[in-house]
């Protein structure tokens, strides 16, 4: 073997184990036996904070900035505002966002807020077939955060009904596939994706267990909750559909999905209510996450920095702002999408 070989040899190594390491957060045994589908885009977040005469304290806008993983590359990321920002995350999750610091002048004229980027999404399908599960090593990852996700959420208690229906519904399972297997038939079954009347869209697990309705919030929320009481992490992630069959266009407004921890397989991908609204796809929405989709933020009960005087977030979505130490209820948003092919995003760069 010469001596360029080799050193061709060991660059292609190096380079490797560096892709490997940029994404250590999503560890799992991703199912090879196709080439995952990929969706490039142009995202642009927009919000309108309304003109305030005289507060008599400080004046803050937070927005969540999008997260690139092991299945969605963010890049070409513009912010354009008047206002002074600097970019941060929260402590827990280490979500991103841009603070926005207002002065007196800019606060009570009002401003507009601009995020755009470009980004690919890859398809996010783990493989669940028997042999996987059961080469699996048990050993436990040392992630810290999964102590977090076993632990409630202020709407997601995990005693009493919560923990009767995991029960339940888990009896006689030996595995922790088999118990969210069941766990996911249970919620798919049983709630209905509908937003009429009031109570959806909060996360409200005990809400979403007695209506047996909601949104993608509901579902996941419900999820979530009977999969921690049985042990098993699981965590709550939202962001916006990319809408199937369009190319552009504007979006209405989020969703969320959710994934669970399984020891040697990594976290394993669940949408249960694309899976409710497109039952042809029931099987798949256990174990993956289309392309139809980015990600921006993790979890629930998200205290922000300290500059936020406010109580911790339900979720981190739409943007966040506090005058005087009270959050503002008025900003206007708009969202929309264009997709984009590889070689516009790479001349972009």
């Amino acid at each position: 073997m010469t001596r360029r070989l080799i050193s061709l040899i060991c660059i292609l190594a190096a380079f490797g184990a560096l892709s490997l390491a940029a994404h250590p957060r999503r560890n799992a045994a991703v199912d090879s036996s196709r080439e995952a589908a990929t969706r490039s885009f142009e995202f642009t977040y927009q919000v309108h904070f309304p003109a305030t005469e005289n507060p008599s304290g400080p004046v803050r806008l937070w927005l969540p900035l999008p997260q690139s993983d092991g299945y969605q590359d963010v890049r070409v990321l513009h912010i354009d505002c008047p206002v002074k920002y600097a970019q941060g995350h929260d402590p827990v999750y280490k979500n991103r966002f841009a603070m926005f610091k207002p002065t007196p002048q800019q606060t009570a004229a009002g401003f507009d807020v601009t995020i755009r980027f470009t980004a690919t999404r890859r398809e996010h399908k783990v493989s669940l077939d028997d042999a996987t599960l059961k080469n699996a090593s048990a050993t436990a990852s040392t992630d810290p955060l999964l102590k977090r996700y076993l632990e409630p959420d202020d709407m997601v208690p995990l005693s009493g009904t919560i923990a009767d229906l995991a029960r339940e519904h888990t009896a006689g399972d030996t595995t922790q596939i088999e118990q969210a297997r069941h766990i996911y038939e249970y919620v798919v079954s049983t709630m209905r994706y509908d937003k009429s009347g009031e109570g959806w869209g909060r996360g409200d697990a005990i809400w979403a267990c007695t209506s047996k309705r909601g949104n993608c919030t509901d579902f996941h929320s419900l999820f979530i909750g009977m999969m921690r009481s049985s042990g098993i992490p699981a965590r709550f992630e939202i962001g916006f559909p990319l809408p199937e069959g369009k190319t552009e266009g504007d979006i209405a407004g989020y969703h969320c999905w959710a994934e669970f921890y399984l020891n040697g397989v990594g976290w394993v991908p669940v949408d249960a209510s694309e899976a409710w609204k497109n039952p042809a796809k029931h099987d798949y929405f256990f174990g993956a996450h289309d392309v139809n989709r980015v990600f921006f933020t993790y979890g629930r009960d998200i205290s922000l920095s300290s500059d936020q005087k406010g109580g911790p977030l339900n979720y981190f979505i739409y943007p966040y702002a506090e005058v005087d130490g009270q959050p503002v209820k008025n900003l206007q948003t708009h969202f929309s999408f264009r997709d984009v092919s590889v070689p516009q995003q790479a001349a972009a760069r």
